[in-house]
């Protein structure tokens, strides 16, 4: 009667088994070829570390039983303390699976770059010469993903398809936070960060329906950032595109903007259509109406910048508060800041550019003859106002 008690608390153990026996082992069991090499690589390291932490283990207990004080056949002898032999079992053992460590981990990283793309379809086939991969552009927003096929001219919410064993070439950026995305039957996780890209070169080698979601904690809607990837054959992908065209809608700049707002369990969505550089707005982080584009700001920087003049490019540039209107509360600057929280003054208010009303008298300044914004051309008395300039 006292060993039922303890019987009873080892049945609690079993559903927690029969829910492990339940899991999808996913990342064991892959369906693209990157994903199957990145399995095989955490196999073989596992491998080799076993071959030492096996038999260290395995010795520890056998010494530890044979060496008892109440064995007294086994050879005791105090004034041991050196075996050259024993040294070099210990040491070259190790040093052989370090070094095959680090020759396997330095050819893995290389052929696994994400930014190198794919010399092969599987392990058995090459991808032939004229092979053109799918390009799909992908936007971590909040909380959802947005995916582009440039080639196609179509958009999806939460939903996206390839063919299978063709490859795929992934542009990901971010609109606001980092993320990371990841779909554990393609390929491994990789980051999506604001004004940043990102390349991923996978390739899937099954038909399924396979989950991607965000690998990297990003606010209160993380939990939801999931999508369907979508494996099919190339009459499949055809039917798909053509589903988009016939359901989906327009996504232009206000469609995104709305878009972009932090949401959560959003449902798929189509677009039949996207306006010609959205998705290079939205990675150079000028997709709302009135702000510099990244790439015209650092074309600035490069020509040796603006002067101080361009304090007028800041309503411009500014860009991480650009929701504090819509959330209120806590995000709300407070009376007598503006939406960075840095004091104003009305020296400041009177120029509109946050800046004293000294700076507009700076001399300007030339670069090999291209007009910066913001500067005169020598002279010293030019008040020209900032502007971007892309030539």
């Amino acid at each position: 009667m006292q060993k039922l008690p303890k019987f009873s608390r080892h049945l609690l153990v079993l559903p927690l088994l029969l829910a492990l026996a339940g899991c999808n082992m996913v990342v064991m069991s892959p369906s693209g070829d990157i994903a199957m090499q990145q399995r095989d690589l955490i196999i073989v390291s596992t491998v080799l570390m076993l071959l030492i932490i096996v038999p260290v283990i395995f010795l520890t207990l056998l010494f530890a039983w044979r060496y008892r004080r109440s064995n007294t056949a086994a050879t005791y002898d105090p004034e041991w303390h050196h075996s050259t032999r024993l040294e070099v079992v210990i040491w070259s053992a190790p040093l052989a699976i370090i070094i095959a460590l680090g020759a396997i981990t330095w050819i893995s990283t290389h052929k696994l770059d994400p930014f190198r793309p794919l010399d092969r379809i599987d392990a058995e086939r090459a991808i032939p010469a004229d092979t053109k991969p799918l390009t799909v552009e992908v936007v971590a927003l909040d909380w959802k993903w947005l995916f582009f096929y440039p080639e196609l001219g179509i958009a999806s919410l939460n939903e996206m398809a390839a063919p299978v064993d063709v490859p795929i070439s992934f542009r990901i950026t971010s609109s606001s936070v980092m993320n990371s995305f990841y779909v554990p039957a393609l390929a491994g996780q990789i980051y999506a960060m604001p004004g940043m890209e990102t390349r991923l070169h996978a390739v899937i080698n099954q038909e399924g329906a396979f989950d991607g979601f965000s690998a990297n904690y990003s606010g209160a809607g993380f939990s939801h950032m999931r999508f369907k990837f979508h494996g099919v054959d190339q009459k499949g992908f055809d039917q798909w595109v053509a589903q988009v065209k016939e359901k989906g809608t327009a996504l232009n700049r206000d469609t995104y903007l709305k878009l972009e707002r932090p949401s959560v369990r959003e449902p798929v969505r189509y677009f039949s259509s996207v306006e010609e550089g959205l998705f290079d707005a939205i990675l150079n982080m000028c997709a709302a109406p009135g702000k510099m584009c990244m790439n015209e700001m650092m074309h600035i920087d490069r020509m040796g910048g603006g002067g101080k003049e361009s304090a007028e490019n800041r309503e411009k540039l500014r860009y991480d508060d650009r929701h504090a209107d819509q959330t209120g509360g806590e995000n709300a600057a407070p009376a007598g800041e503006g939406n960075d929280g840095i004091e104003t003054k009305p020296s400041d208010a009177a120029n509109g550019t946050g800046e004293t009303n000294d700076m507009q008298n700076m001399p300007g300044m030339q670069h090999d003859g291209h007009a910066m914004p913001g500067m005169d051309h020598g002279t010293g008395d030019g008040t020209a106002p900032a502007q971007s300039n892309s030539n």
